[in-house]
């Protein structure tokens, strides 16, 4: 996430469209990513009373999870390279990208975020953090996802909508 709060430089060009549903978006996103921080259990606490095994289990998958998500983060910022902005908005010149990690789904950022922000959870939250993390997230996530897909669709047409059809929103298909 630190990836992303160092680049707030917005995109070159002049801006030729903007979807204003973008901040309700992002407020619901860090809000619940706030939840994950703030409900947090005491250090060297299970994260549910499950026994150890499982609780081994909780904390592979937090790891993964989040060398999965930050990779993820770092390679779509690297391949949008100075078409990332904050907010949901095209730019003259603006180009589709659908490599990288954008041949896996359209929105890969707010997956990593979410891997990141789940990763996070499990490792230092309570298990009650999950809930609100999850719906508060899903909700800010399916707004920004449709503005965004709104303006590529306007912009490009039939290539956007070919390439909605071929790759998922959010998570990736298992082939």
């Amino acid at each position: 996430m630190g990836a992303m709060l160092l680049r707030i430089r917005a995109a070159r060009g002049r801006e030729v469209k903007r979807d204003p549903s973008w901040k309700l978006g992002l407020l619901l996103q860090s809000a619940s990513i706030a939840a994950v921080f703030t409900i947090r259990r005491p250090l060297f606490t299970p994260f549910a009373l499950l026994g150890a095994p499982c609780e081994i289990a909780v904390a592979v998958l937090a790891a993964a999870l989040a060398v999965t998500s930050a990779w993820m983060l770092l390679a779509a910022l690297r391949t949008l390279g100075k078409q990332w902005t904050w907010p949901a908005r095209l730019v003259e010149g603006h180009r589709l990208v659908t490599h990288g990690p954008y041949r896996l789904v359209r929105h890969p950022i707010y997956t990593a975020l979410f891997g990141l922000s789940l990763a996070t959870a499990l490792a230092n939250s309570r298990w009650t953090a999950l809930g609100p993390f999850v719906v508060a997230f899903s909700i800010g996530t399916a707004i920004r996802v449709r503005g965004e897909d709104r303006l590529l669709r306007e912009a490009f047409g039939t290539e956007f909508e070919a390439y909605a059809r071929r790759v998922p929103a959010l998570v990736p298909r298992l082939r």
